[in-house]
């Protein structure tokens, strides 16, 4: 009869053990403290009245001409400690947006807010989600939506559950 071999190391997943469920709640609860989504900020952006923040494209204009979520203001990263004063009210909590999770625009943007004594967070997925996952958004020319990504949004939804 022949056995086996068998193996002392874990699997990739369990390598490294997952953390207490204390620093686990602390490491996520500060996720959340930083980053909201596209799906979250679309359902403000849906309710009636003011959604508490303001949703700021950090883009430059060439890319906020190609197309935006419409109600953003329009603030470029680099213009961001020289424009942040007369353009946003340090009372009103900041969520900024770049292209999409390849860009760190949107992280640059809120560190600049921060420092200067902003409430901000950043819309994980950037506009690249909001237009996957099948929200309206602004051009020049008007307003559009296209379907939905399967891969990014529910089918047949506006809610993933989560």
């Amino acid at each position: 009869m022949t056995s086996q071999p068998t193996s002392t190391a874990p699997h990739p997943v369990l390598r490294v053990p997952p953390a207490s469920p204390a620093a686990a709640a602390a490491h996520f609860g500060a996720s959340l403290a930083f980053h909201t989504d596209v799906s979250d900020v679309a359902v403000a952006f849906a309710a009636d009245g003011d959604p508490g923040f303001v949703l700021l494209d950090v883009r430059s204009t060439e890319f906020w001409d190609q197309g935006r979520v419409p109600g953003a203001v329009h603030l470029p990263t680099a213009a961001v400690a020289e424009r942040a004063g007369n353009l946003l009210d340090p009372a009103v909590p900041v969520v900024t947006y770049c292209w999409g999770p390849g860009c760190n625009g949107a992280a640059r943007a809120a560190l600049a807010l921060a420092e200067l004594g902003y409430h901000v967070k950043e819309m994980l997925g950037g506009f690249e989600y909001w237009v996957r996952e099948g929200f309206e958004f602004e051009t020049r020319e008007g307003r559009e939506r296209r379907s939905p990504d399967p891969l990014t949004a529910p089918a047949g939804s506006a809610d993933c559950g989560c």
